[in-house]
């Protein structure tokens, strides 16, 4: 199991506000992703059979269309229609791949959930916590909002400071400046196809 971070953007996060119910619906789609995680790490397998594995549960987990737009920044506005889906569509399996090669093989891991739910506004936060035997635990947060009636993951704190979803705009920025949406979508499939995340 490897997990990095292509660049550093830190965020603050927001004063806690106190918490809901351990049945929170939030706290099962985690708990749900986490338990994903795990059985794909268990099974080890190829990277392809990991991502089938993982892409049904990442669906449910993320809300990747959300997530796409938030990456792209401003510029989503102004993106043809056929292109948003286009991207969306690189978004995730960017995304899925990324899980897939980060998650590949189980030497003990486990995930806790922080019995604490916080509120971000309308949205949720769940923190997490990734120990391996041996090695320092690693924390990582969920910031979920509210989406069609179900609760998504619309961002990713590594370490409860770089969020996923910053660093991704970071890096995109360029491309998008550079060559557009369907450059974006190139580079979104080059990172799926190198496994390099």
């Amino acid at each position: 199991m490897r997990i990095t971070v292509s660049s550093a953007v830190l965020l603050a996060l927001a004063i806690p506000v106190p918490a809901f119910a351990q049945t929170d619906p939030a706290r099962t789609i985690v708990q749900a992703l986490d338990d994903g995680l795990i059985a794909i790490m268990k099974a080890k397998g190829t990277v392809r059979s990991r991502s089938m594995a993982i892409g049904p549960i990442i669906d449910r987990a993320f809300d990747l269309p959300l997530m796409t737009r938030l990456a792209v920044g401003p510029s989503w506005t102004t993106t043809p229609p056929a292109d948003q889906q286009a991207l969306v569509a690189a978004f995730r399996r960017m995304t899925v791949a990324q899980y897939a090669t980060n998650f590949d093989s189980w030497s003990g891991e486990r995930f806790a959930i922080a019995p604490q739910i916080d509120a971000r506004g309308g949205d949720r936060l769940v923190r997490t916590t990734l120990t391996t035997p041996g090695k320092a635990d690693i924390p990582i947060s969920y910031r979920l909002r509210a989406s069609g009636g179900d609760w998504k993951i619309i961002d990713v704190f590594y370490r409860n400071s770089i969020s996923q979803i910053a660093t991704r705009r970071s890096d995109f920025a360029a491309v998008l400046a550079k060559g557009g949406a369907k450059a974006l979508v190139t580079h979104l499939d080059a990172l799926a196809a190198k496994g390099d995340f």
